[in-house]
């Protein structure tokens, strides 16, 4: 009996990317989920959450915006496309990392959890259309881009990694203030979406529902988590310094407070400015930087060496030794 082989299995057999190959296409997909995050705060900022009307189609009547809904209807379909070349940037990592030798069942499962996020996503993202952008949901549709974000940063750190058994390259005591700093900023990112549900710019200049929350106590109790996430990352650069940490993960710590003090700065700016636009979706771009970089700081402080030989060198020649 001929064994018959998926497409992916086809492709495997044909082409086999390079370590660096895998590592860009994996990269594709966390900048494509930084982009989606961005374009979506778009959408909120300009009043183009209800652009298009209903979902899947823009309207009852076409699958594409029309003139008649004018340029919140255009912004709200065109971050709706964005969404197949983000679904592009994930198809490219799930084959390049599928294709790679030797064949990593992990991190491939890593990648394809991806695709259904994306999904996931793209479903969260039309109930909340259907519901009239519900805080709720719009909420959920952020922390699930989050999630989305935080696979394929964890799926780009992977491949730049082997499969061996995981060794710390610090002490314990600091590995778990590296678990507090992590779940700070889970608590931060959640809180931020309070405050986005209970303020201004609900996403439509249509009367959309907000979360029964004050709005500058909510921003209030989000400033006090970012000071709580400042607080430990500087308790982290410090103690990596005392333990003599790997040059490598001082650096993460150092990148980490160079984004959280600009991302400070934006979110006190926008505050006693009266949240205007620009600076609210630069504040999500922040967003999406310090959790990139504080999983980055997290990955650091172990490591993972490789179990098998990856692709040989092709051996130069002597002919072109002399060339060169």
């Amino acid at each position: 009996m001929v064994a018959v082989l998926t497409p992916l299995a086809h492709i495997a057999r044909r082409w086999t990317p390079s370590p660096r190959t895998v590592q860009r296409a994996a990269l594709t997909a966390v900048v494509m989920s930084v982009v989606i995050v961005v374009t979506g705060g778009a959408v909120r900022l300009t009043g183009s959450g209800l652009g298009c009307d209903t979902w899947p189609k823009c309207t009852d009547d076409s699958l594409f915006a029309t003139p008649e809904q004018g340029i919140h209807g255009a912004i709200e379909f065109g971050n709706r496309m964005l969404t197949y070349v983000l679904c592009a940037a994930v198809g490219w990592a799930i084959i390049a990392v599928r294709s790679a030798e030797p064949r990593r069942r992990g991190l491939t499962r890593l990648a394809w959890s991806q695709f259904w996020i994306v999904m996931g996503n793209a479903v969260l993202g039309g109930v909340t259309v259907w519901m009239g952008l519900n805080p709720w949901t719009v909420a959920g549709h952020f922390l699930l881009a989050t999630t989305l974000l935080t696979v394929t940063t964890l799926t780009w750190l992977r491949t730049r990694e082997g499969d061996g058994a995981v060794r710390p390259r610090v002490p314990r005591p600091v590995r778990k203030l590296s678990w507090a700093l992590t779940g700070a900023a889970v608590v931060l990112i959640g809180a931020g979406t309070v405050v986005t549900g209970s303020g201004r710019h609900a996403g439509d200049s249509s009367d959309v529902p907000r979360m029964p929350f004050d709005w500058v106590t909510a921003a209030h109790v989000h400033a006090v988590f970012a000071w709580v996430v400042c607080a430990l990352a500087v308790a982290m650069w410090l103690v990596l310094r005392v333990v003599d940490a790997p040059p490598d993960t001082r650096t993460r710590a150092r990148e980490l407070l160079l984004v959280l003090l600009g991302q400070g700065a934006i979110g006190y700016v926008q505050f006693f400015t009266d949240v205007p636009e620009i600076l609210v979706g630069a504040h999500m771009l922040g967003s999406c930087l310090v959790w990139i970089a504080v999983l980055r700081l997290a990955m650091s402080l172990r490591e993972r060496p490789q179990t098998t030989p990856g692709i040989p060198a092709q051996q130069e020649s002597p002919l072109s030794a002399v060339a060169s």
